[in-house]
């Protein structure tokens, strides 16, 4: 079910919301950084995602994906979203965003919500990683 839930960094200098449907399924990636991140993410499409407060705040990191928009709070370095332009594997520009940067997410509802392993290590991005237990 699509639901409003509001976000921030840990120190909440960035503040978000984002029109999601958790039970529709989350994601986790095996590329280097979000593997460093321990990145779990929900997507959700441009219109339904509002930076309220922060902008100014937010660094943008591009690994070796120059689509990908890896954007961090300068004052604590938490990673509330990333930003994917085109061309990806959607087909559409779309935010990742990270599931732990959001206020009163049901952790029931995440642990019920399917999960979707991507290959990003090996830029093969339809295919489910040989191994996701460390992910």
């Amino acid at each position: 079910m699509l639901r409003t839930y509001s976000g921030s960094c840990h120190c909440g200098a960035i503040r978000f919301e984002a029109d999601l449907d958790i039970s529709a399924g989350t994601g986790k990636c095996n590329c280097s950084i979000c593997t460093k991140m321990r990145l779990w993410s929900a997507r959700a499409r441009p219109k339904a995602f509002r930076l309220i407060a922060g902008e100014e705040e937010l660094t943008d990191f591009q690994g070796r994906n120059p689509v990908a928009h890896h954007l961090f709070c300068k004052r604590c370095g938490i990673h509330p979203f990333e930003r994917i332009d085109m061309p990806n594997m959607t087909g559409s520009p779309y935010y990742n965003i990270n599931v732990a940067c959001l206020d009163a997410v049901d952790i029931n509802e995440l642990i019920a919500a399917p999960v979707t392993y991507y290959d990003g290590l090996n830029d093969n991005w339809g295919a489910r990683p040989a191994e996701v237990r460390h992910l």
